[in-house]
């Protein structure tokens, strides 16, 4: 029980020391680039069958499980606002967009943006499609597996302005990770950014996966509903990129401690921003 007038769940900032975590060894959270994309081939039962339990993430859960992601406008707002007086706004591509927690509050706040969005769960694609905010004038939703399909077959080269990976590469196998950044780069115009949010090394799901010996290669997990997740550096997301044809434009580790005053606990959240041009 937590005390009378207080919240169930408190939310304040945290310090956050770069690549610290608790209770998780630290030759698991090294992450140098080389020896994690390369020495995992992808072999590994959930990761094997990363679609097929994405699938059924969606067709369980639909789009109650994640909330509408309204903090992109805040971080990012120079990235999707067009200063210019034009009828024509902006052009995004989401990779990995879900039930579509990312572009329907965009395009709420943004009106004049285009979408492109895609994802490799057909459930997925069906629940943005059904969604009450859905124009096929203002978006092009498909499915496609970024790390293997190409693109292009649904998106002009060289017309986006902006990717988003939010909460996507972390559900991507380490070695499949850079197949992604140079499907995005196809479609992405010379002057184009992808904007990234994900999970960062240290983070509370990470000690508790960990804890539970669900590791599949450092820093790759796989959850108990079969989806896996990787849990990125700073150093390591910034090698990533670099070695995909990116140039660094910011990169930081942001911090949350989130207490539960009803179950007497208090959670380290960690996850990693970047912002990374075409080059």
């Amino acid at each position: 029980m937590h005390a009378a007038g207080a919240p169930p769940v408190t939310v304040s900032p945290a310090k956050c020391p770069v690549n610290s975590a608790p209770r998780v060894r630290r030759r698991y959270l090294t992450n140098q680039f080389r020896r994690s994309s390369s020495s995992y081939n992808g072999s590994h039962h959930y990761s094997r069958r990363s679609q097929q339990y994405w699938d059924k993430f969606y067709k369980l859960h639909k789009n109650k499980f994640f909330k509408d992601r309204h903090y992109l406008e805040k971080d990012w707002r120079g990235y999707f606002d067009d200063e210019i007086e034009s009828s024509n706004g902006k052009v995004v591509l989401e990779v990995g967009c879900g039930a579509g927690n990312t572009i329907f509050p965009l395009i709420s706040t943004f009106p004049k943006l285009y979408v492109h969005a895609c994802d490799f769960s057909p459930n997925a694609i069906t629940l943005v499609k059904s969604h009450a905010n859905y124009s096929s004038e203002k978006m092009n939703v498909f499915v496609c597996d970024a790390a293997k399909d190409d693109l292009c077959v649904n998106v002009m080269p060289l017309t986006v302005d902006v990717v988003t990976l939010i909460f996507t590469l972390s559900a991507v196998s380490p070695c499949k990770m850079a197949s992604v950044l140079k499907n995005c780069k196809q479609v992405l115009k010379p002057n184009g950014h992808i904007l990234l949010r994900d999970y960062a090394v240290g983070d509370s799901a990470q000690v508790k996966l960990h804890d539970r010996n669900q590791l599949i290669s450092e820093n790759f997990y796989f959850r108990g509903d079969g989806t896996c997740s990787f849990y990125f550096s700073e150093s390591y997301a910034s090698t990533l990129f670099q070695s995909a044809g990116f140039a660094i434009v910011d990169v930081s580790t942001y911090c949350k401690e989130i207490t539960n005053h009803s179950r007497n606990i208090t959670m380290q959240r960690r996850w990693i921003r970047g912002i990374f041009g075409r080059s």
